[in-house]
């Protein structure tokens, strides 16, 4: 595999509350994900340097794009997030590479800018206790 951009990402969607999932990659203007792993410190009085052991893995991802309130776009999809309590697939493609986790979102922020814009953010993390990994 060769080096690439992050240039057209093939697929970014994400559940609906009813569990549809909605390809709405056109309504975000950028997002960060990440899969970090717990550590624990072990290091005994004895050592000079750290020991850590790893521990549980989890994923996050921040969402954050312009207000689209056509149906079944990004305002659709994430407006009950302050209403109701259900897991969601985030699925990313990119290259042929899958990364699919279910998620909590917690927030579904609006921001209207001074210069009249309408952005969202929508941060979520990972529900289910199932590793993340690529496909």
């Amino acid at each position: 595999m060769a080096k690439e951009s992050g240039l057209a990402w093939t697929t970014l969607s994400v559940d609906d509350s009813g569990g549809t999932a909605r390809a709405i990659i056109n309504d975000f203007t950028n997002f960060e994900f990440a899969t970090p792993r717990a550590v624990q410190d072990v290091t005994g009085v004895d050592k000079s340097a750290m020991e850590r052991l790893l521990l549980l893995a989890d994923f996050s991802v921040t969402l954050n794009g312009v207000f689209n309130d056509a149906a079944n776009m990004s305002h659709d999809v994430f407006k009950t997030v302050p209403s109701t309590s259900v897991a969601r697939t985030v699925t990313l493609v990119h290259s042929g590479q899958t990364l699919a986790n279910e998620c909590l979102f917690t927030d579904y922020a609006l921001t209207r800018a001074a210069d009249g814009s309408l952005t969202f953010q929508a941060p979520g993390v990972l529900s289910d206790g199932t590793v993340p990994a690529w496909a």
